[in-house]
This record gives structure tokens, sequence and C-alpha cells, in this order.
């Protein structure tokens, strides 16, 4: 897990698949960390792609980096609502700090419950490790 964390770090940004019914969605994050052995991701509760998670947990995160190897994790994730994973996820990524507070009632955070995540690229043998919580 701290790979998968290692390699989304480097990327900066990262994309997030959700679905809405049969509609597939997919959209730019970038703040993730890892709390209790968990690997988390934030976003708002008020979005759609929040809502998309609760309704379907199966989640699919993708990026690419300079190298040109790119990761893969799937899995599915649950709403994690302590405060002090949240006082965690501000200091792991300060960049949050400038979106929400502790007590602004839409800051979200979310952890895989379990994944599988794949390092490949055009010139090796892709890399695979799974994680459960």
């Amino acid at each position: 897990m701290n790979r998968a964390l290692e390699f989304l770090k480097e990327c900066g940004t990262f994309y997030l698949a959700t679905t809405e019914g049969d509609q597939p969605r997919i959209r730019p994050f970038g703040a993730v960390f890892i709390y209790e052995g968990k690997l988390y991701i934030v976003t708002n509760n008020k979005k759609q792609c929040f809502k998309q998670m609760l309704a379907n947990p199966k989640v699919e995160i993708c990026c690419m980096n300079k190298e040109r190897q790119w990761i893969r994790i799937t899995g599915k994730v649950a709403n994690d609502d302590r405060r002090e994973v949240k006082e965690f996820a501000l200091e792991a990524c300060p960049s949050l700090k400038s979106m929400y507070t502790l007590d602004d009632g839409i800051f979200a955070v979310l952890y895989f419950t379990k994944g599988i995540a794949t390092i490949s690229s055009f010139t090796a043998q892709p890399e695979t490790f799974s994680f459960n919580v």
C-alpha cells in the first residue's frame, strides 16, 4: 500500500472513476494518505462523486508518472466520519486547508476496504499487489 501512496503522490493528480447507474464518471483528485494502514482519498460530501461512491463503493484510480509508468487501483471504498482522520488528512495534505475545515460539514474522507493495485509500463512486466482491511 505504501508503494501505491508513493506512486499517487509522485503523479500529483490521479483520476477516480465511479459509476452513476450504468454511466461511468471520472474526475481528477489529488489528496491521498495512509491512516491506520488504510489508503484514503478526500472529497466534498455534496459532490456527485461522493454520492456515487456511497451508492456503489466500487471505484478505480489511474494515473501516469513522468517515467511513463501508470498505476490502476481497483477496489471498494467506505466513508469514515471520524474527526481524528480528518485532522490527520489536513496535516498530511496541507493544500486541503484552503478547501476544508474540520467543522464545515462538507469534508469527507473515504478509505479503501480492499483493493488491487497494478503498476504497468510499456517496457516491463506489471507489478501487482493487493491490500485488504
